[in-house]
């Protein structure tokens, strides 16, 4: 079973609709108490860094989502629910993650962008494979994913992929049976469902 973490921070219907639609068993968890029962966790997000976090020790979910990460199980993160794997973001201040990966959240330089690109960086961008992983497993060496985001992942420690924005960035991860990606897979077709079903299947 895998539970995909309500923290009034989720876009959660698309990302349970896209499990549903792999087969996959899948029930949203709004419960602390309750994570350590799932065979597998996706902590979606959507908003700003700060008010993820505060809403995750609110509800006595972060405690919870540390526990289960440490034992081992396989947790993917989505989006703000990648970037929240870290240590720190730098959006809208000075903010502390989960701390599970070692990196730092920053803002895209529009100095470094070209004219015709914007922040935040919404649509589709070319993803090249840095590394094997069984989340890209069966994929071709570069594919396309679709991105919303004004914030990355500083770093390419732990990446698995990366994309192309004024800058290159970490676009997917992992370290262990922690898992994160930058862009929606529940938004980007078939590559998505691939990396989905790939997570549903690692062990």
């Amino acid at each position: 079973m895998l539970g995909i973490i309500d923290y009034n921070s989720g876009n959660l219907a698309s990302v349970q609709n896209a499990i549903l639609k792999l087969g996959g068993k899948v029930r949203i968890e709004s419960n602390p108490a309750e994570l350590k029962n799932y065979d597998r966790l996706i902590l979606p997000g959507v908003g700003a860094f700060g008010e993820a976090m505060e809403n995750l020790e609110k509800s006595g979910m972060k405690e919870s989502i540390l526990e289960f990460a440490k034992n081992g199980k396989p947790l993917l993160g989505i989006c703000l629910g990648m970037q929240l794997l870290f240590q720190k973001s730098y959006e809208f201040g000075e903010h502390f993650g989960l701390g599970l990966i070692e990196g730092e959240i920053i803002k895209f330089d529009k100095k470094l962008l070209r004219e015709d690109e914007k922040i935040p960086h919404m649509g589709w961008n070319l993803v090249y494979k840095t590394q094997n992983s069984p989340l890209t497993k069966d994929l071709e060496e570069n594919f396309y994913l679709y991105f919303v985001h004004s914030y990355y992942l500083g770093n390419f420690k732990n990446a698995i992929g990366i994309s192309h924005y004024g800058v290159d960035f970490a676009a997917l991860v992992q370290k262990d049976n922690l898992f994160g990606i930058q862009p929606h897979p529940e938004k980007s077709h078939n590559i998505g469902l691939k990396i989905l079903e790939n997570f549903l299947k690692f062990s």
